[in-house]
């Protein structure tokens, strides 16, 4: 969505936040009130979980990403970890 910038709005944050804000909009092409105004408006499209997960199960969401873990690797695991 674009919008016309016509409102000001004053921030205050801490002088290496701004420097790293500054640094990933010029990265982006993009101005920090473009990248603040998208981060605002994204908030409302994100669908929250309908059931929080455990802690445990929580910690371990993503960590195999990009990884495939076989039966069999699991079962050397167990044989390593156990016996």
């Amino acid at each position: 969505m674009v919008y016309v910038m016509n409102t000001k709005l004053t921030l205050r944050m801490d002088a290496a936040l701004v420097k790293k804000a500054k640094a990933e909009a010029r990265r982006r092409g993009k101005s920090v009130s473009q990248m603040t105004a998208q981060f605002i408006e994204s908030l409302g499209q994100r669908q929250a979980p309908t059931q929080p997960l455990p802690p445990i199960t929580r910690s371990l969401v993503g960590v195999l990403k990009g990884r495939h873990a076989s039966r069999d690797d699991w079962r050397q695991h167990l044989r390593e970890k156990y016996l």
